[in-house]
């Protein structure tokens, strides 16, 4: 049954709004983290204290490898699941 009218045209307005909203913020995050993790390792030290401690922190240089080992488990058993609620 398919239900025309004003909520599904304001429904899709609105989940195509955020959509772009989570593109945009993910694109803006994505450069952020880029920068964060590697591109101001490289860079000269800096006198603005700020700056000096995102060159200074290794936390992220670690945790984004660390991350992905994590990530696979948890796809397969995301995939593993699925299939096993899927055959139920």
């Amino acid at each position: 049954m398919v239900v025309s009218g004003d909520s599904t045209s304001s429904g899709l307005k609105t989940t195509t709004f955020w959509g772009w909203l989570l593109v945009g913020i993910g694109s803006v995050v994505l450069p952020g983290f880029l920068f964060t993790a590697m591109i101001s390792k490289l860079l000269p030290p800096s006198n603005n204290h700020i700056f000096a401690a995102i060159q200074n922190d290794r936390y992220y240089c670690y945790l984004v490898p660390l991350t992905l080992p994590v990530l696979v488990v948890a796809v397969y058993f995301h995939w593993l699941s699925m299939k096993l609620f899927k055959h139920a």
